[in-house]
């Protein structure tokens, strides 16, 4: 059982579906029980960064989701997921973040003549191995939608990179804990074959 948690921040229909295509039972929940009993946990995400940490400290999910990233099951962050992981974001200054990962959230600067919010499909680079990304070749095609992209402070955790006038560490891995700024349920196959893999684990 997948269990996906439930904070107000959107994006879950599709990351529901995605799982479901994949023949994997899932359940979408806030409920501490139900997320530390699940074989796996997803926490998906669109929207504002300070409005996300108000929902999950409101639903007492900061320290749940704290306990799954101890307990060694497998545990994924989409989007904004990726960027709660970390410690803060350019978003909202003096919000902190969950912490789990070391790194900052910043914001893809408007001076490169390049649209922002990117929105639209990038190439990965992959300068670690990364699990979610077996059997998946380099310069495969993910979808993004964001504003803010990460910086991570140990460029070891980073697995896939993708460029959008600065380098976006674009997915990361560290112990049990994966994240994805892009979002594979949105990605066709590729995104597939990296939710296929996350559920293999």
């Amino acid at each position: 059982m997948i269990a996906i948690i439930d904070y107000d921040a959107g994006n879950i229909k599709s990351v529901e579906k995605a799982f479901a295509y994949l023949g994997q039972d899932t359940v979408v929940t806030r409920d501490a029980a139900v997320i530390m009993a699940a074989d796996k946990v997803v926490l998906p995400g669109v929207g504002s960064f300070g409005d996300a940490m108000e929902h999950l400290k409101q639903y007492q999910l900061d320290t749940v989701i704290s306990e799954v990233a101890s307990s060694g099951k497998p545990f994924l962050g989409i989007c904004l997921g990726l960027q709660l992981f970390f410690e803060e974001s350019d978003e909202t200054p003096g919000v902190p973040g969950l912490g789990i990962l070391k790194g900052r959230i910043r914001r893809i600067p408007d001076n490169l003549g390049l649209k922002v919010p990117h929105i639209g499909w990038n190439s990965l680079q992959f300068p670690h191995p990364g699990r979610l990304f077996q059997g998946i070749s380099e310069d495969a095609f993910v979808y993004y939608v964001h504003s803010y992209y990460l910086e991570a402070s140990d460029p070891a955790i980073v697995t896939a990179t993708s460029d959008y006038g600065v380098c976006i560490h674009g997915s990361v891995e560290c112990g049990n804990v994966f994240a994805c700024q892009f979002h594979p349920e949105k990605s066709g196959r590729v995104g597939l074959a990296i939710l296929k893999n996350f559920c293999e684990l």
